[in-house]
């Protein structure tokens, strides 16, 4: 009786041990209420068969080593144990035991006095499961099995009150309009658009209503939110030509909102760094829903993916276009003319803008330009067109605009508008032909366009030879797949970016989704763009989304179309924003271009497309250094040909200058104008077997002077401030004394012509009249076949001659603007200097 009752008190100190251990699991839930049902009911026959087990086991244990008796053999046990062994015995082979599942096992992150207790806690707790498999299975009518159900859903029931998740919520809301918006355009009306922010996030951006104060959106969107200890902005922006104007916000107190009601709020705008009292006010309905455990509407996989599909699919809406405006700005009339400067056009259609070169002020100026507007099919189709006057490099003056609307044009047929700008202030000539495009597209990499059945065909059909005549701006087809970047810039706090790829050819942009909180994202994509010119650069750019702030750049990567390896997938690294030098990062792209070679070959020669809205130069110290050292190589590579031909002339190799004299006068002697060409032609296929033989050796020092172009700059990185201000010196003084030599030459030309110096003009008079009675009685080949004679002798006839070129010495007598004003002042004092003497005698 003593051995049961130490043996039931066992049990209930290692079921106590194991209830605080195993807090909150379901199984171990199950397993309490087992325990206290076996503890209440103390059957005999589980009491005897838990002494028969603790028997044995005593009895295994006392025919054991001496040495092998320790307490960490003690500790050791399995599953297989002296009570499962009892079980077994007792069951009869009637099926009534089960292998144990490991997962009703402690884990080993329950906390125990030492290893040995926990071993200790594991068997009791494989052998109550045990028995109460067996108990259950043969006590089935027992009043207290009932019992032990309902105290086991309570017990359920109490655990998962306890580890109820946090709530989340849906915030859904629809913006209606807006009313009495101040005004932002000189026209008097604003463009005005919504952007929601949360966060330091954009959570939703509005469409711009164009030339409205009261504009109407309704529209509506959803988010979920964890936290309504947050502040929701409304601000309202106007959309402009260069950047667009504040126009108010407001804020939103989120935990202020009543659950599950639709409110309509009428939010008036506030600018504290404006000076309008009224901004006006912007009416939303919005609606908090608590999206919790219990009240979600979990949509099935299916629905989710069609919703996916359908993001993706009005994502891909906005990027594609779907026809393309070509415009030619043709002239201006009857413009004002109010003092010197420039006069040129902005156009804007949509998001879309374009500058025209700047022309002098005329009452009619002509531009003759032409350039290309992408149409969007959620795009506004009015076209904002404004003249505007420079003077300097900031001030600007706008001498009238119009508006002219796209949407009725026929297609593939050319319109003249001639639109009149503000009254009294001119015209403005231009055509507009719109075209449908096809060709643009955004897809998954596992079904890109080239791969569908007969779609290449197709495509090699459609600029194959025989169609070179047809569609002639049509030139081709690219696809590019833009599978993966590896190694990115960390442009976030927490280490990580949230890249997206934006690609670019010409005036085209499509891109790519963002992937969040990753330096390896992998988008999967394929893009596809029409190319209108072969000659075109593929730029792919790496951005980090930053919410309502300007992306941060992580690098880019610059493709001419005519250097693309068809089906190849490539790593480019990444560079920097000027292509400069390396960022950190790849990307991998896959590239296709299909075009046809005729109508590639005509369009090389007709006008470049022009980008839209380029940026204004700025100064840079590095873009000046390298255009001094290229328009330095450029100069010496001219010094270095004149330098062989005066080496010729001064009979420095004997072998050469009889080899050279010889082509002169055979050239001169049968010249005929198809020579020219051939000579151009003879020189490309030298140049070409040069390159041919020494292509290995070209690569190599490429890549050894990209390897000392990074020294240098990390060398120049090193360099002290005063190393910096002493080459820049250098460079500026290098910049001067060229621009003083190309303008010294213009201007002596220009003088030797217009008297400024009458003795040496008699004499360009009289060698002229010269010049010109000889070419009239002597063929021009006698001539040019004379002074060479004359060169090529010079030195044998007078071998200590000083070589000279005649006409550079006539114009080096010739002063320049600067000399002649200087002249002037000079002689304008001496006739004034004898007078002052006479005056001063007495």
């Amino acid at each position: 009786m003593e051995n049961k009752k130490s043996v039931m008190d066992t049990i209930r100190r290692k079921a106590k041990l194991l209830r605080y251990s195993r807090v909150g699991n379901k199984n171990s839930n199950k397993t309490e209420i087992r325990e206290e049902c076996l503890l209440e009911e103390q059957s005999v026959s589980v009491a005897d068969l838990l002494k028969r087990s603790r028997a044995s086991s005593l009895i295994n244990l006392s025919h054991q080593q001496p040495s092998e008796v320790r307490p960490s053999s003690l500790c050791l046990s399995s599953p297989a144990t002296a009570l499962s062994m009892s079980l077994r015995n007792i069951g009869g082979g009637t099926g009534l035991t089960r292998p144990v599942d490991s997962s009703d096992w402690p884990s080993q992150e329950s906390v125990t006095d030492s290893p040995c207790e926990e071993q200790n806690i594991s068997n009791s707790t494989d052998e109550m499961d045990q028995v109460l498999r067996l108990r259950d299975t043969r006590l089935p009518s027992s009043e207290s099995f009932a019992e032990n159900l309902d105290m086991r859903t309570e017990t359920a029931g109490v655990s998962e009150h306890q580890r109820e998740p946090q709530r989340t919520y849906l915030l859904t809301i629809c913006l209606k309009e807006g009313r009495g918006l101040v005004i932002r355009d000189r026209c008097g009306t604003s463009d005005p658009y919504v952007k929601f922010k949360l966060d330091g996030k954009t959570l939703y951006k509005s469409k711009v209503v164009y030339k409205n104060l009261n504009p109407l959106w309704n529209e509506s969107f959803s988010f979920p939110i964890r936290n309504l200890d947050q502040k929701l902005f409304i601000k309202v922006y106007d959309r402009d030509l260069t950047s667009d104007d504040f126009m108010g916000s407001r804020g939103v107190v989120l935990n202020t909102l009543e659950l599950e009601k639709t409110s309509e709020m009428v939010l008036p705008l506030d600018d504290p760094n404006s000076l309008e009292d009224d901004m006006g006010v912007i009416v939303i309905d919005i609606t908090l829903s608590v999206r919790d455990g219990k009240n979600k509407k979990r949509l099935p996989k299916g629905s989710t993916i069609q919703h996916n599909r359908r993001l993706t699919e009005s994502m891909k809406k906005s990027q594609l276009w779907t026809g393309v405006f070509t415009i030619t700005l043709v002239e201006g009339r009857d413009l004002p003319l109010d003092g010197q400067g420039d006069v040129f056009v902005r156009f804007k259609l949509g998001d879309q803008k374009y500058k025209s070169k700047s022309q002098v002020k005329k009452v009619n100026t002509l531009w003759r330009e032409k350039f290309d507007f992408n149409q969007f099919p959620n795009q506004s189709s009015i076209l904002e067109i404004e003249v505007m006057g420079k003077e300097g490099r900031k001030y600007e003056e706008c001498y009238g605009q119009c508006e002219i609307n796209l949407s009725g044009l026929p297609l593939n047929q050319s319109k003249l508008f001639t639109s009149e700008l503000d009254p009294g202030r001119g015209k403005l000539v231009f055509l507009v032909s719109p075209t449908p495009c096809t060709g643009a597209s955004i897809t998954d990499l596992v079904a890109p366009p080239l791969e569908e059945p007969h779609e290449r065909d197709n495509m090699l059909v459609k600029y194959s030879l025989k169609n070179s005549l047809k569609d002639m701006r049509d030139v081709g087809f690219l696809q590019v797949k833009v599978i993966k970047a590896t190694d990115l810039m960390a442009a976030d706090l927490n280490g990580k970016s949230d890249p997206f790829c934006v690609l670019e050819l010409g005036n085209n942009r499509l891109q790519t989704h963002t992937i969040y909180k990753t330096l390896n994202p992998e988008w999967n994509k394929v893009f596809t763009f029409p190319v209108k010119d072969i000659h075109e650069v593929l730029e792919v750019t790496v951005f980090d989304e930053d919410g309502d702030k300007a992306p941060d750049f992580l690098g880019k990567v610059v493709l001419p179309l005519l250097s693309i390896r068809n089906s190849q997938q490539v790593a480019c690294p990444l560079r920097k924003e000027n292509l400069g030098g390396l960022s950190k990062g790849t990307i991998v792209l896959e590239l296709e271009v299909i075009y046809n070679s005729v109508k590639a070959s005509i369009r090389t020669f007709t006008p470049r497309e022009q980008k839209f809205l380029e940026d204004n130069p700025k100064f840079s110290k590095k873009v000046l250094s390298r255009n001094v050292v290229r328009v330095r190589n450029l100069y010496r590579a001219v010094c270095h040909v004149n330098q062989f031909i005066k080496s010729c002339f001064q009979w420095e190799s004997v072998q050469r200058s009889i080899i050279a004299f010889i082509f002169f006068v055979l050239t001169v002697w049968y010249w005929d104008f198809y020579m020219l060409p051939m000579f151009m032609v003879i020189l490309i296929i030298w140049n070409y077997l040069q390159i041919a033989s020494e292509r290995v050796t070209r690569d190599l020092d490429t890549m050894e002077l990209n390897e000392e172009e990074d020294e240098d700059e990390k060398e120049s990185e090193r360099k002290g401030l005063m190393e910096k201000i002493h080459m820049v010196q250098e460079i500026v003084i290098t910049v001067q004394n060229l621009l003083e030599e190309i303008a010294c030459f213009g201007e002596r030309i220009k003088n030797t012509f217009n008297w400024s110096v009458p003795f040496l003009s008699n004499l360009a008079f009289l060698v002229l009249i010269m010049a010109t009675v000889i070419t009239y009685f002597i063929p021009v080949r006698y001539v040019i076949l004379l002074w060479g004679i004359h060169k090529f002798t010079k030195k044998l006839r007078s071998p200590y001659a000083i070589e000279n070129n005649e006409v550079m010495d006539f114009l080096s007598r010739v002063p320049s603007d600067v000399q002649m004003a200087q002249y002037t002042e000079l002689s304008s004092c001496s006739l004034h200097s004898p007078v002052k003497r006479k005056r001063a005698s007495p």
